[in-house]
């Protein structure tokens, strides 16, 4: 008789964004009348720029000749957008990474979740708390986590490093040693930084346990503050210790497109076997590749045009954010973020707890967030909102919170 992988019998409840989707779906089909305003999902909602739709439509056309048609792509990804991604994202920051070291992906959230599938089930792993879900719950799948403490919602088998108001929401290096380190600035869900400085211990800390840190760098347009890393690969030594993830769906709106990249230098070994080829077995094995006209909008994404688009479009969203952290500063809130990131993060007002004041906002301004406590125990007490909404509906949505 077969067997199911038991492990996924382990996972508390839903996906945190599903089960606020249940809720919010409930309360519309009870409250017909009422606008809701959801700032919850980091879900982009400007269209695609110009560039990227003129670039859609000329692969499109290329698809329909003979000549230029297009099947299955090269396992890593087509050449012209590995390039483009080497010259502009590392060379001209003055990293070493070649085209041959990034691999094309439909997106960070899969390959966020797929790339523990190249390690030893041993593993031990740390993690920001509060955390991307992904994180913690596709090592939980693969058997790695241990055995869950609902009373404090922590597995017996991961590191957490608490992320907190005390240390300004960036984490200390863990006193037990781990081998494997998720970290991800600007970060999600608190929209905190670090500095190059600071990120250098990490990758000097990782060199030096063996550890390998798992960088997701997928909010890296929206830094505006000098001395605020854009990829790990900044830090020196971070070729031997550093795989970096990025996206396509914040800094040019691909949430709908599907397009994102991971990064492995030759020079992250095991022993003598590189964590490189590891994954490009794996890639190649279960995935055929972005399709050809998604990753020509990538291409294009890194074209004069495209660039001067898409800064248009994150100044967008960080108008948003300014706005929104302006107000709630101004009604009281103990707010951070929306500097470098899409993301403000509150402290619930009253001692209410996450899901509480979700339920409050919900019901009271009829606006939807994210309870903290979705994202781990550190979490608790504080809510995230996004600047992914249009200005008229965030302006409307911190009008609604400040007359509470």
């Amino acid at each position: 008789m077969f067997k199911i992988n038991d492990n996924y019998l382990k996972l508390p409840g839903s996906y945190l964004f599903s089960t606020i989707g249940k809720k919010v779906n409930a309360y519309a089909a009870q409250n017909p009348d009422k606008k809701i305003i959801r700032l919850g999902i980091g879900d982009v909602t400007q269209p695609l720029a110009p560039a990227i739709i003129k670039a859609l439509h000329g692969a499109v056309d290329e698809m329909a000749q003979a000549e230029t048609f297009k099947g299955y792509a090269p396992d890593l990804g087509y050449e012209f957008l590995r390039k483009a991604i080497a010259d502009n994202d590392y060379k001209a920051r003055g990293c070493e990474i070649a085209a041959d070291e990034i691999f094309v992906s439909d997106g960070a959230k899969c390959d966020a979740g797929n790339i523990q599938e190249i390690f030893s089930g041993d593993n031990k792993i740390a993690v920001c708390d509060p955390v991307y879900p992904v994180y913690v719950d596709t090592n939980v799948m693969a058997g790695r986590t241990g055995v869950y403490d609902s009373a404090k919602e922590v597995w017996s088998d991961v590191i957490y490093m608490p992320c907190v108001a005390e240390n300004h929401f960036a984490p200390e290096l863990p006193k037990e040693a781990p081998d494997l380190i998720y970290l991800c600035f600007p970060n999600n869900p608190t929209g905190s930084t670090i500095t190059k400085s600071q990120l250098q211990e990490w990758v000097d800390y990782a060199n030096k346990v063996g550890a390998v840190i798992i960088y997701d760098a997928a909010y890296e347009a929206y830094i505006s503050e000098e001395d605020v890393p854009h990829t790990i690969y900044e830090c020196e030594g971070a070729r031997s210790c550093a795989i970096e993830l990025r996206s396509f769906s914040k800094n040019a709106g691909f949430t709908g497109v599907r397009l994102g990249f991971t990064v492995i230098p030759k020079d992250l070994k095991c022993g003598e076997v590189t964590l490189h080829s590891l994954w490009a077995r794996r890639h190649g094995t279960k995935y055929n590749g972005a399709p050809y006209i998604v990753q020509r909008a990538g291409e294009a994404v890194y074209s004069e045009d495209g660039k001067a688009q898409l800064k248009q479009q994150v100044a967008y969203y960080m108008n948003n954010a300014k706005y929104i952290l302006e107000g709630l500063k101004s009604a009281g809130y103990t707010v951070s973020g929306g500097v470098n990131a899409p993301y403000i993060w509150l402290k619930a007002p009253n001692g209410m707890t996450s899901w509480e004041f979700f339920d409050y906002l919900l019901e009271k301004a009829n606006v939807v967030g994210t309870p903290g406590s979705g994202f781990g125990p550190s979490g608790e007490t504080y809510f995230r909102l996004t600047a992914f909404g249009s200005y008229e509906n965030t302006v409307e949505a911190v009008d609604r919170i400040k007359a509470l």
